[in-house]
């Protein structure tokens, strides 16, 4: 069993010992992935912008969980144990089709991910990859959706891929072993690859799939119905954010680094050559998520279609915008 996917549920696990906060004493449980796609994420706790901007409504404490990817995240969610989460797209698709009480409220970025393969594996096209490993996030993920999605448009069947599901650390472990052919990963993994000379990136996921839906901003059905004014103000600080990030680029690398323990000059790389943009308005996003739901209805992932108003809550983005 894949080491991320051991601490996911160990996590998970320990969330459920979270006891519940009265609701002028609350303690905020944000949901986030060690990815530069979330690093507005990151900024807005190392600021203090969380605690500092939520505490006029009610807020005295900001846990922050970290998970490896986006399914363990919203089992969290579906468990009761995260108020917020900064998640893939995908994911909450799934749960929220499956009885998760939550909308996406804000988008984080646009694309990101990128196809790597071994030094020695020779890329040509999509149909190139029959029978290679490809190590990816899980079923129902971006990285899995955007590439099943990508091969099947090729004419390529998803069958002649050997797709593994994997966290990043254990994709990025197998391809240094030569365990896996190639991974399709989101940043900054990709871009530690390259730089170790282990591999090369040959097609980003925007090339796939042009503009897509990657990470957005999940709040829970509760906090949505008792605290709205909390969750506009959720929505603010994530804009505010956002915005830092982009005026900012070399400190916010450098709070990434420091967060994760990355190298800061691959942190560097990775943010001045991926192929995402982050962003906050969830309008944007709306068209390839709906895209999303219906490829995961076509792989079987989901039994139903979610419709846009079961997914998206564009209220908050809207006032704090004063549109």
């Amino acid at each position: 069993m894949p080491v991320f996917l051991i601490v996911g549920m160990v996590v998970v696990a320990s969330l459920g010992c979270i006891t519940k906060t009265p609701s002028e004493n609350i303690t905020l449980r944000i949901g986030y992935q060690p990815s530069t796609h979330q690093i507005a994420e990151m900024v807005a706790m190392e600021k203090g912008w969380w605690l500092e901007d939520l505490k006029p409504f009610g807020v005295t404490a900001v846990e922050e969980y970290e998970f490896p990817s986006g399914p363990p995240e919203m089992q969290a969610m579906l468990a009761g144990s995260l108020d917020v989460a900064y998640v893939g797209t995908a994911p909450p698709i799934s749960a929220i089709s499956g009885g998760l009480d939550a909308k996406i409220v804000a988008g984080v970025n646009t694309n990101g991910s990128a196809l790597v393969l071994a030094p020695d594996k020779e890329y040509s096209g999509p149909e190139s990859l029959k029978g290679m490993s490809i190590a990816t996030f899980p079923p129902g993920s971006i990285q899995d959706t955007v590439l099943k999605k990508w091969l099947r448009e090729n004419g390529v069947d998803t069958s002649e891929v050997k797709v593994l599901p994997m966290g990043p650390g254990d994709a990025v472990t197998a391809m240094f072993a030569g365990q896996v052919d190639g991974t399709f990963l989101p940043e900054p993994s990709p871009s530690v690859i390259e730089m170790s000379n282990k591999g090369k990136v040959v097609v980003y996921s925007g090339e796939m799939w042009p503009n897509h839906a990657c990470c957005s901003l999940v709040v829970s059905g509760k906090l949505i119905r008792e605290h709205p004014e909390l969750v506009e103000q959720i929505v603010k600080t994530h804009i505010k954010a956002t915005e830092y990030v982009y005026a900012h680029p070399d400190e916010a690398a450098r709070i990434y680094a420091n967060r994760t323990k990355q190298d800061l000059s691959v942190v560097e790389y990775s943010m001045k050559n991926w192929d995402g943009r982050w962003i906050s308005d969830p309008h944007v996003q709306i068209p390839s998520t709906m895209e999303y739901a219906r490829v995961n209805y076509e792989l079987n992932y989901i039994s139903r279609m979610p419709s846009e108003e079961e997914l998206f809550d564009v209220s908050f983005y809207d006032k704090a915008r004063g549109e």
